[in-house]
C-alpha cells in the first residue's frame, strides 16, 4: 500500500510540473507510476478478482493533478475549480478504468489500444462538451518547449497526446520486460517525433507575404475595480494608451472587455436604452481618424443583442423595460476610423462564470464572483470572424478560446492572416494561470502556422511567431504600448484543413475495440463452458 501510494504521488507531480512553469519532459515518464500500479492491482486480484479496488487510485491521481493545476481559477470562480476537476477526474478514471478492465480480461496490446483512443476520446469530448475546460489536454503540456512540437502543423495538440500516452506505454513495457528491444523501441517512440520536430523547425520558413505594424496596448487595471470603478478613468487611460501608439500602426490592440459598460448592437448605443452612438466609440473613433487614420482598432467589450418575444434564443434575458428579450455577448470588436464596425462573439465561454446554466447559478451562486454583470450563462457566438482591414484579416480570438486549436482554425479557414488575442488574465492574480494561458497561444501559433498579438488587461501581453517563438512582452502589472511588425500567411497548414481528425479515428478505434473485446469475451466464455 505504501509503495502504491509514493507511486500516486510521484504520477501526480510529473503530470503537474509542465503545467507549473517546468520542463514538458516528464510527461513521457508521467503515466508510469499509475500503470506500475494499475499491473500491480490486476496481478494481486486475478481475473476474478474485484474490478473496483483500482478505481481509488486513478480517482485520487486525476483529482490531485487538476487540483495542483487549476486551483488559481479560485480567485474568480470557485465554482469552476469545482466543476472542471469533478468532471476531469470523471472522465480520464473512466477511461483509465475500461484500459484495467480490458487488461484483466484481455490481451494486452487490446488494453493499450483503449486507452490511447479512450483518453483521446476523453479530451475530445471535453474540448466540445457543455462543460469544458480542455486544460489539462496532454498536447498542451509542451507549452513551454515548443521545439519538440513543430508537428503541430499535422496533428493539433491532441497528436501531442498521442505521443505522451504511446511513450509511457513504450517505456512501461521497457521497465517491465527489461530486454534491449523493448528499451529501443521506447528510445525510438520518444525521439523520433523529437528529431522530426527539430527538422521542421529548421526548415520551416514565414512566407514572404508581407508585414502589418500592431501595436498591443496592456491597460493594467485590475479585473475586480474595472466592472465597479470609475468607467471615465478608465476610459481616460486607453485615450492616453492611445496617444503612445506609434504612427503608422494598422492595428491596435485592447484587451477584452477593455470598453467599460454595455453596448446595444449594432450601432453600439449605450445601455439601456440609449438610441445614439455611445459617446466613448465616437471619442475612439475621432481619436483614429485624428492621429492613426490607416489603424483598425480591436477591443473587448460588453454587447447586447435584442430579441423579439418568441425569437429569443436559450441564453437570453427578459428585459422587463420593453418586454423584449436581450442576449450579453463577450464580444471582440473592430472599429476603423471611418467608423465602421465588425463584431465577433466569445464562441468559447469559461465554465462557471460566464457559462453556467440557470440552475446551477442558482444553487450554486454563493460560489461565483460577480465578474462585471456577465456571469451566469451569457450568448455563445457559433464560430470565429475574420476582421479584414488595409488589405489584412486578422482573427480576433477571445481569452479562453485560445484553448482551442480547431475553434482558432475557424478565424483561419475564414481568411486570417495574423492571429490576436485579447483577454482579460488579471483575475487569477499573480499564479501560473496567465503564464501557461500565455504559453498555450504558442501552440495555436504552431498548429496554424500564424503569427499572433496578444493583448491582456494585465498579465502577459506580447508578440509571437509562426514558429512559437516569443517576441517583445508586456509582464504583470506593466502598463504601456510595444509594436511590432507582424509577418502574414495565407496558407493553410493540414491541421487548418482537418481539425482534430486524430480524435475522430481515435472514437472509432475505441468503439471498434470495444466491440472485438465483446466479442472476444463472448468467444473465450463459450470456450470455457465446452
Amino acid at each position: 500500500m505504501g509503495k502504491r501510494i509514493l507511486c500516486l504521488l510521484l504520477s501526480v507531480a510529473l503530470f503537474s510540473i509542465p503545467w507549473l512553469g517546468g520542463t514538458s519532459l516528464t510527461l513521457f515518464v508521467a503515466f508510469v507510476p499509475l500503470l506500475w500500479i494499475q499491473s500491480d492491482v490486476a496481478a494481486k486480484t486475478g481475473r476474478k478478482g474485484k474490478p473496483l479496488r483500482f478505481w481509488p487510485y486513478a480517482v485520487a491521481t486525476f483529482t490531485l493533478w487538476w487540483l495542483a493545476t487549476v486551483w488559481w481559477v479560485g480567485f474568480a470562480a470557485v465554482i469552476g475549480v469545482v466543476a472542471a476537476t469533478v468532471t476531469g477526474t470523471v472522465l480520464m478514471s473512466g477511461a483509465f478504468l475500461i484500459y484495467h478492465a480490458v487488461w484483466r480480461r484481455a490481451k494486452r496490446a487490446l488494453a493499450y489500444t483503449v486507452l490511447v483512443s479512450g483518453w483521446i476520446a476523453y479530451e475530445y469530448l471535453f474540448l466540445n462538451g457543455e462543460i469544458s475546460f480542455p486544460w489539462l489536454v496532454l498536447g498542451n503540456g509542451f507549452s513551454m518547449d515548443v521545439k519538440l512540437v513543430q508537428w503541430y502543423e499535422y496533428t493539433g495538440a491532441l497528436g501531442g497526446s498521442l505521443w505522451v500516452l504511446a511513450s509511457n506505454m513504450a517505456v512501461f513495457e521497457a521497465l517491465r520486460r527489461r530486454t534491449l528491444r523493448r528499451s529501443l523501441a521506447a528510445a525510438a517512440v520518444v525521439v523520433l517525433p523529437l528529431a522530426a520536430s527539430l527538422a521542421i523547425r529548421c526548415g520551416w520558413k514565414q512566407p514572404d507575404e508581407g508585414t502589418v505594424r500592431v501595436s498591443i496596448v496592456q491597460p493594467n487595471v485590475d479585473c475586480y475595480d474595472k466592472f465597479h470603478g470609475d468607467a471615465e478613468r478608465q476610459q481616460r487611460n486607453i485615450a492616453e494608451l492611445l496617444h503612445e501608439v506609434p504612427a503608422g500602426a494598422q492595428f491596435i490592440l485592447l484587451p477584452e472587455t477593455a470598453v467599460p459598460e454595455h453596448y446595444w448592437e449594432p450601432s453600439l448605443s449605450d445601455a439601456p436604452g440609449g438610441r445614439t452612438p455611445g459617446a466613448f466609440w465616437l471619442e475612439l473613433t475621432d481619436s483614429l481618424r485624428t492621429a492613426h487614420p490607416e489603424a483598425m482598432l480591436v477591443t473587448g467589450a460588453n454587447t447586447l443583442r435584442r430579441y423579439e418575444a418568441g425569437a429569443q434564443t436559450p441564453t437570453a434575458r427578459y428585459n422587463r423595460l420593453d418586454g423584449s428579450y436581450y442576449d450579453i455577448f463577450n464580444t471582440a470588436v473592430g472599429i476603423d476610423s471611418a467608423g465602421r464596425v465588425s463584431l465577433h462573439h466569445k464562441g468559447r465561454l469559461v465554465i462557471g462564470v460566464e457559462n453556467t446554466p440557470t440552475w446551477v447559478f442558482d444553487v450554486l451562486k454563493f460560489l461565483v464572483i460577480d465578474l462585471g454583470g456577465t456571469l451566469g450563462q451569457i450568448g455563445m457566438g457559433q464560430h470565429g470572424t475574420a476582421f479584414g482591414h488595409a488589405g489584412a484579416t486578422v482573427g480576433p480570438a477571445i481569452c479562453y478560446e485560445g484553448l482551442y486549436g480547431d475553434f482558432c482554425g475557424d478565424f483561419v479557414r475564414r481568411g486570417a492572416q495574423f492571429l490576436a488575442i485579447i483577454s482579460n488574465d488579471g483575475w487569477w492574480g499573480d499564479t501560473p494561470g496567465y503564464k501557461h494561458l500565455f504559453s498555450i497561444s504558442r501552440l495555436r501559433a504552431i498548429e496554424h502556422r500564424r503569427a499572433i498579438a496578444r493583448s491582456a488587461n494585465t498579465g502577459r501581453s506580447g508578440f509571437i511567431s509562426a514558429r512559437g517563438d516569443v517576441g517583445q512582452t508586456l509582464g504583470w502589472e506593466q502598463r504601456g504600448v510595444i509594436t511590432a511588425d507582424v509577418p502574414l500567411s495565407s496558407q493553410e497548414t493540414f491541421y487548418t484543413r482537418y481539425g482534430d481528425y486524430i480524435a475522430r479515428i481515435a472514437e472509432y478505434v475505441l468503439l471498434l475495440c470495444m466491440l472485438y473485446f465483446v466479442a472476444y469475451r463472448v468467444k473465450r466464455r463459450n470456450y470455457l463452458v465446452k
